[in-house]
């Protein structure tokens, strides 16, 4: 089937309303579009770079739970909440009270791409995988009671207040099984010629024309991004999101999605995705090459130490994991005892590597901020 010719889908009339019901994917795709050859070839190149980092940065588990953490932090913004990633740092009893629902929506997507990235290991992807990562997706926050784990069994919809005001109404709930069937069929069919990246950007635009949760559909179809680049090798690690480029350029990730649907333009949401995948890689490498001369930095303090350098660079270890902490939390996560690691800490901050967020007296809180400022999104 010819990009160029393609067809999402039909209208089907339900009881006082009509649901958009999409085409299967599940087939060989081609195109005559020249540019978007240029943009596949760009875009591997710039993954393929990216990926890189992952084999030659040391350790560099220590930097992807920030990755992750960021992704968390953006998605969630997409949907709405306005957690900044300071704060999804700290503790729940250090967060104001009205913003406590948005941290947990944040924690639990660290847990769930956590989970998910660890599953692919023994699981391929799938809508197993999917309604599993789903369940901790929800758990314990406001999507708590919109079944976490199941395919919806209720019709829901896109803005609006209700079916009859509705921006856009997904396909009827009697459906889920067949369309996610045949999009888990396109991921694994290995006797289809599409290249990979154009793979995952139809899968993205399916899966959210589908909505196959009751909740978390955004959430769950940008984490599929990241869980498909790794479960067919084009990334070694999960370190490509996209959700700060799509928060970026909110307007225009949802007008792609929606000209698809409504035009039939399928070329130009895969241009949009790839432009994405190309920008935000670029950006992935920044950050590696700053993460890099970063610790550079740190590590010649630490060789000038002496004795205690073994202790400082495992606090320093633990700030890369998480920028934020306090005291108490440095000494657990590091085993040294509190009186020594409020003395280093004291040298942390006096040789301005880290910085104190609080100013209070008690119950102090310290930032490894110029870590912290490469993650921030910018703008």
């Amino acid at each position: 089937m010819n990009l160029d010719k393609f067809i999402s889908g039909t209208y089907k009339q339900q009881y006082k309303y009509e649901c958009f019901y999409p085409n299967m994917i599940n087939q060989n795709w081609c195109w005559d579009n020249p540019q978007l050859n240029v943009l596949i070839e760009n875009a591997v190149r710039k993954l393929g770079e990216l990926n890189a980092y992952s084999l030659i940065v040391p350790n560099v588990d220590l930097f992807i739970k920030m990755h992750i953490l960021k992704e968390a932090n953006t998605s969630s913004r997409i949907e709405g909440t306005r957690t900044e990633i300071n704060e999804a740092l700290m503790q729940q009893k250090d967060i104001n009270p009205e913003k406590r629902d948005d941290w947990q929506e944040v924690q639990n997507y660290v847990k769930a791409m956590n989970f998910a990235i660890q599953q692919l290991d023994k699981l391929p992807l799938s809508n197993r995988l999917l309604k599993m990562t789903h369940k901790i997706l929800l758990e314990n926050s406001r999507g708590k009671h919109k079944h976490p784990g199941e395919f919806r069994k209720s019709q829901n919809w896109i803005g609006g207040s209700n079916l009859t005001d509705a921006v856009f109404i997904p396909p009827h709930h009697d459906d889920i099984a067949e369309l996610m069937s045949d999009l888990e069929n396109f991921w694994h069919n290995e006797d289809l010629h599409v290249p990979h990246l154009i793979k995952i950007a139809l899968s993205h635009y399916q899966f959210e024309t589908i909505h196959p949760f009751l909740d978390g559909n955004g959430r769950i179809g940008r984490l599929l991004i990241t869980l498909f680049l790794v479960n067919f090798r084009l990334l070694t690690k999960p370190i490509l999101y996209l959700s700060d480029y799509f928060e970026t350029h909110r307007s225009s990730y949802f007008d792609a999605l929606s000209r698809v649907r409504e035009s039939n333009d399928m070329i130009h949401w895969i241009k949009f995705f790839l432009n994405a995948v190309i920008h935000t890689s670029d950006k992935g490498k920044k950050t590696f090459e700053d993460i890099l001369k970063l610790r550079n930095k740190t590590d010649a303090f630490i060789f000038k130490s002496g004795r205690a350098s073994n202790n400082l660079k495992s606090i320093i270890d633990q700030f890369y994991i998480k920028p934020v902490m306090t005291i108490k939390e440095i000494s657990s996560v590091t085993n040294l005892s509190d009186r020594t690691t409020r003395n280093l800490i004291i040298e942390l901050l006096n040789r301005n590597i880290i910085d104190e967020s609080t100013g209070n007296r008690r119950n102090r809180i310290f930032e490894f901020k110029k870590y912290l400022d490469l993650f921030k999104v910018k703008g």
